[in-house]
This record gives structure tokens, sequence and C-alpha cells, in this order.
């Protein structure tokens, strides 16, 4: 029997392996076999069962999720090997940008994902109790904000997930599940990643995504929330992706240009095309931007002013690199440019607000990652 059972699409659905379905949630914390529904009701003072399930006992719903202090960092599962992360599952309370989600690999001190937990779901900008819908392969956001994540994660060793309540005052409930399978994982599987950066504002028109990755591996993804603090439309800046030595220093007028890294091997046209979008993401005949979903790209949610208090207009988007994989042998750098327009036809440089996450996959678990921003900075305001 040659399938894993790791990575399951509709073309291996029928396929038969020995891998072993597990899931982890307030009910079963460890996913063992036989590990599900065991908790018994709490007991108050006078030793009587308490809550919700008193009158059911064991078996029924005793601790569907778990509540995290401030400051807290809690344990959403620490699994052994060799496996793969087929599903992932939460709905959080509160801010999503002071929920800080985190994954390590093989007994890593280093996190190989480090993101709040709303842009990690392609939903920066949806407010505490609010519903913007997602829909898409890696990732759904279905009714009553209950973010999925579809990226497989293999690992060897093990895998630990963790979900940090950075909030300085405000405890957070976290109902979740976790859905694995345990097998051997192919030779040539890689590690996923995601990181976080934010530049606020944009220095020199360029935001950095990603860089200092070592190794072999392939960029699967980017998610972008983006304030814009100009009027005009926003977007003619390029996305560039430097692979394997790409350093030759960029020439303008025989100068080299302010903020660059070189010639990329992959630049796009604008933002708008890097997102499979066209003239400015606009509905013409309505004279506004238009949403869209699909299972590789989106606009997801166009934070538009309300004449008031929010002041602002914010951007989200996502493309998933799904089918078209940017692949590396060596090394790895990612930026895009902010770029809108002044008099005369000319590039007008902004200083945006633009937070991104990268997604990736490499052969080993990354170098340290930039250090997180504080909570602060974190903060959308």
């Amino acid at each position: 029997m040659s399938f894993s059972g790791l990575q399951c699409d509709l073309g291996t659905i029928a396929l038969l392996s020995n891998a072993k379905t597990r899931s982890i949630c307030g009910e079963n914390r460890t996913g063992a076999k036989s590990g599900g529904a065991r908790d018994l009701p709490p007991t108050g003072p006078d030793g009587k069962p308490t809550g919700a399930s008193r009158d059911l006992g064991q078996g029924w719903k005793v601790h569907p999720c778990d509540r995290i202090e401030p400051g807290e960092t809690f344990v959403m599962a620490d699994i052994e090997g060799p496996g793969c992360i087929q599903h992932i599952w939460m709905t959080p309370t509160g801010d999503n940008r002071s929920s800080i989600l985190r994954i390590y690999y093989d007994g890593s001190e280093n996190p190989a994902v480090e993101c709040p937990v709303g842009d990690f779901f392609a939903s920066a900008f949806v407010a505490p109790g609010a519903y913007v819908p997602l829909r898409s392969l890696a990732v759904c956001v279905n009714t009553g904000s209950a973010y999925n994540c579809y990226w497989p994660m293999p690992f060897r060793k093990r895998i630990r997930i963790t979900f940090e309540n950075r909030h300085p005052a405000d405890a957070k409930t976290l109902f979740y599940q976790i859905d694995y399978a345990l097998n051997d994982v192919p030779e040539d599987a890689a590690y996923f990643h995601a990181q976080f950066r934010r530049s606020n504002p944009v220095e020199g028109a360029v935001h950095t995504l990603l860089d200092g990755v070592r190794g072999k591996g392939h960029y699967v993804g980017t998610y972008l929330a983006w304030q814009v603090n100009s009027n005009g439309w926003w977007g003619e800046g390029e996305m560039k992706f430097y692979l394997d030595g790409d350093t030759d220093p960029a020439l303008s007028g025989g100068r080299v240009v302010a903020g660059s890294t070189g010639f990329p091997t992959i630049c796009g046209t604008g933002t708008e095309d890097y997102f499979c979008g066209s003239y400015n993401f606009e509905d013409r005949a309505a004279r506004r931007y238009a949403e869209f979903t699909s299972p590789y790209t989106g606009l997801a949610h166009v934070q538009r002013p309300d004449g008031l208090y929010a002041a602002n207009t914010r951007f989200s988007l996502y493309r998933w690199h799904i089918p078209d994989p940017i692949r590396f042998e060596s090394d790895l750098k990612v930026t895009i440019q902010t770029l809108g327009w002044r008099s005369a036809g000319r590039f007008h440089p902004l200083r945006d607000d633009v937070s991104s996450v990268a997604f990736w996959y490499q052969t080993a678990p990354a170098a340290p990652f930039p250090p997180l921003p504080s909570v602060d900075e974190l903060e959308i305001v």
C-alpha cells in the first residue's frame, strides 16, 4: 500500500492507506484513541455536579472550549509524529490581532508559523463579533466567524500548536478542532510556514513580505491587509519574487534605485493584477470596489469609511499559489511596491499601512523570524 493518506483530494479519496485518523479539541485534548468525551462535569463546594452537563454526566458536552487569560499561551496540540495536520477549525472571541497562532516542528524552539489569528485566516479587518464570508480552497470563513484552514502540515517527529492571548486585559474563549492523520511522511514532503509582517507606514514605497529564507521549497500564498492613507487608486505597485541569487542591482539612469534589492525573476504588473483582478477591482457601473472570493484569489473584504470615525478605506486580499507554486532552490525574498498616481501622469510612492502573511513550504524549519510587533504595534486603529 503506497498511498500515505496524509494529503487527500478528490483524486486520492478512493485510495486505501494505513494512516490513522485523529482529532484534538476541548473534548479530547490529546487526540488519543478512545480519548474523547471523558471529562466529568465540574463539582461545586457541596461536591455536587455543576455546569450545563450536570444532569447528563460523562460522555456529554462537558469541556467544549477553553478560557485563555491575558498573557497566557495555551497549547492547542502537542502531537508525536510522523503525521500531517489536515484541517484546523477555530472560533476565538475578542480581537484577532492580539491572538497569536504559532506552530513548531520536530522540537524546534523557533516557530515555523507565527501570525495573528485574523491575518492567518485572511480576515484582518473583521471586527469582534462580525462576520465576513470567505470561500477558498486553503481557507474558509463560515457563518459566525468560523475560521477554517486546509493547508497540509506534515511533521516527522512532533508538532506543537499554541494560541497566545496578548491582550492586556481581556480573557478569550477558544473553541477549536485540529484534524490530523498519523503515518510515515514522504521524504519529499516539505514543512509548512507562515510569517506575518507589518509596515506602518511603508517606507520607500516597498513592503517586504519575506526575506532571509534559505533552503529548497516553494511559495504558496499571499495575504495582504492594506489601509490606504491617501485618495486615489493605490494599487499600481508590482509584486516581486527574488529567487536563488537574484542580487544584481536594479538600475535607473545609471544609478541604483532607492530601496531596490535587485532584478527579480518574477515581476508582476500591478497589485490588482497579482490578485487576479483588473482595472482597480472596480465595478464601473456602480463606481465602487467589488469584493469577490474564488478558490485561489479574492478581494474578500473592503472596509469603507462611514463618514465619521471610520475614516480609512481598507482592503483584505488573498492569492493562493496552489496550481502555480513559486519554486526556489536556495533562497527567496518577496516584496510589493505601494504606488498611486499624482499629477501629470506620474507615479506617487505611498506611505500606506500594509500587513502581510507569506505562506510557503521548505525542506527544513526556517531560521528565526524577525520579532513579532508589540501589541500596540499590531493593533488596527
